[in-house]
């Protein structure tokens, strides 16, 4: 799956659930912003937590903004390594997979 494919059935989903959808991004929109920790940080936790749970249309979300957001391919690959600490070898295998044909694909 790629970040096209997933937007597009992002927004048939926000036809089926509009208020279910909009609430999500309304709270997605709220916890990015800067804080005591910055958008970029935050992109970066995400992108260990989607390692942790798997979850490879998160990446294709989140690897791409923490990048737009100024990290890079070393800082991305420490917040797998997080993920890794948390999630044994199956975050390893994982984090390989998909983080690094992420990276990859944007020749970062």
């Amino acid at each position: 799956m790629d970040i096209t494919e997933m937007n597009e059935r992002m927004k048939e989903m926000a036809g089926e659930l509009p208020g279910v959808m909009k609430t999500m991004m309304g709270l997605h929109s709220e916890v990015v912003k800067d804080g005591a920790l910055s958008a970029r940080t935050k992109e970066l936790m995400m992108v260990g937590i989607a390692v942790a749970l798997r979850c490879e249309p998160c990446l294709w979300k989140h690897v791409p903004e923490a990048v737009n957001l100024g990290a890079t391919r070393e800082e991305i690959l420490e917040a797998v390594s997080t993920a890794i600490v948390m999630g044994g070898g199956p975050s390893v295998a994982y984090g390989s997979l998909v983080v690094l044909k992420i990276l990859d694909e944007m020749d970062i």
